[in-house]
């Protein structure tokens, strides 16, 4: 293999390169090219929703989700510069677009809501998961916001401490916590689901 690149640069390090197949439909794409961005959206919809959908726990919010971030992808398609894989700058920018919208969604709620009404705190899991397999998926949306975003930007989607630090704006320990506290919700759900087996 020649070595004709500099070994420290980031387009040198294998674990970040592009596929030749992404490289080229990004080229494409960001010269305009529209059915090169269809190909790429084609490859990496299905990713990008069942990120959306984790994060939102709502099929329908998921779907528009994933809709905003391939609007949002062709828009700051220019950007890119191949200094780490595409999918990992369209799945980051994934998760920027579910954490605005649950921002956004924050507000308004707080906005609407009355302080004598707190009965949307501590939502319960939806029912109908008592089947003799467990439902993790549903248990997963029962889940407070706040626990499942964390929980499923470390145990699913494999970011780091610092990173979802970084994406939600807590300090790294918060994020810890926050995972910690997830899985023993997660838990209970879980348990919870296998015990409403009568």
């Amino acid at each position: 293999m020649p070595e004709e690149r500099d070994p420290t640069s980031p387009a040198a390090q294998p674990d970040v390169s592009l596929s030749d197949a992404d490289s080229e439909l990004i080229q494409r794409a960001q010269g305009g090219d529209s059915r090169a961005f269809e190909e790429l959206y084609r490859t990496h919809v299905d990713r990008v929703y069942g990120l959306c959908l984790r994060m939102s726990a709502d099929r329908e919010r998921a779907e528009q989700l994933t809709q905003d971030t391939f609007v949002r992808c062709w828009e700051k398609l220019g950007t890119f510069r191949g200094e780490s894989r595409f999918s990992s700058w369209l799945y980051r920018m994934a998760v920027n677009v579910v954490l605005n919208d649950q921002r956004a969604r924050k507000r308004r709620n707080l906005r609407l809501e009355s302080t004598g009404d707190l009965g949307g705190y501590g939502r319960a899991a939806p029912q109908g998961a008592r089947d003799e397999t467990i439902d993790v998926e549903r248990a997963l949306a029962g889940l407070p916001e706040a626990a499942r975003t964390v929980l499923v930007l470390y145990g699913i989607e494999g970011y780091k401490y610092r990173e979802i630090a970084e994406m939600t704006g807590l300090a790294e320990g918060t994020v810890k916590a926050q995972i910690h506290r997830a899985r023993k919700l997660l838990e209970a759900a879980l348990h919870k689901t296998g015990d409403g087996n009568d």
